[in-house]
C-alpha cells in the first residue's frame, strides 16, 4: 500500500538491495523528474526489500495519499498522465537491466555513460559498479582503457 508519493525535483538517488550473502548492488539510480513511491506495506508494517540513497544533494516533493487524491480529482485525466509516465519508468528500467545482462562489462559502462551523462562524475565509482555487476578495480580498468 502506497502512503507517499515524492517527486525527485533535483539530485539523485539509487536503489539498492542486499544479497543474501551481505553484498549491497545497486539496482538502478534515479534522477530528477522521477516519481518514487513509499511502500510496500503488509499487516501495516513496512517490509523493505530495496533501500533508497541519495547518492549526490536533491530535493523531493512528498505527497500524501490524501493530497495525491485531491490532486487526482481536481486535475482532469490526471491518472492517465501518471500511468504514462509510471510505464515509461518502468519501461525504461527494464531496458537498462536487460541490456546489462546481454552485453560485455565494456559495452555496458559505455551505454551508461551515454544514457546517463551527468551521473558519471556525479556517482562513486562503487555504485557504478554495482550497477553495472562489475567489480570497481574492472570498472576502472575499463575507464583508463577507454580515455
Amino acid at each position: 500500500m502506497v502512503k507517499q508519493i515524492g517527486l525527485l525535483t533535483e539530485g539523485v538517488l539509487r536503489v539498492y538491495y542486499y544479497t543474501n550473502s551481505g553484498d549491497e548492488n545497486t539496482r538502478y539510480f534515479v534522477d530528477k523528474n522521477h516519481l518514487i513511491l513509499d511502500g510496500p506495506m503488509y499487516k501495516g508494517e513496512y517490509i523493505p526489500s530495496e533501500y533508497l540513497q541519495a547518492v549526490t544533494d536533491y530535493k523531493i516533493v512528498v505527497f500524501s495519499k490524501k493530497n495525491w487524491k485531491e490532486i487526482s480529482e481536481t486535475i482532469v485525466g490526471w491518472e492517465v498522465i501518471v500511468q504514462k509516465i509510471m510505464a515509461k519508468h518502468h519501461r525504461e528500467k527494464l531496458e537498462r537491466r536487460s541490456e546489462l545482462v546481454s552485453q560485455d562489462a565494456t559495452t555496458r559502462y559505455l551505454d551508461f555513460i551515454e544514457k546517463f551523462p551527468t551521473l558519471a562524475n556525479r556517482v562513486p565509482l562503487s555504485f557504478i559498479a554495482s550497477y553495472l555487476g562489475i567489480t570497481q578495480s574492472s570498472l576502472s580498468r575499463i575507464r583508463k582503457n577507454i580515455r
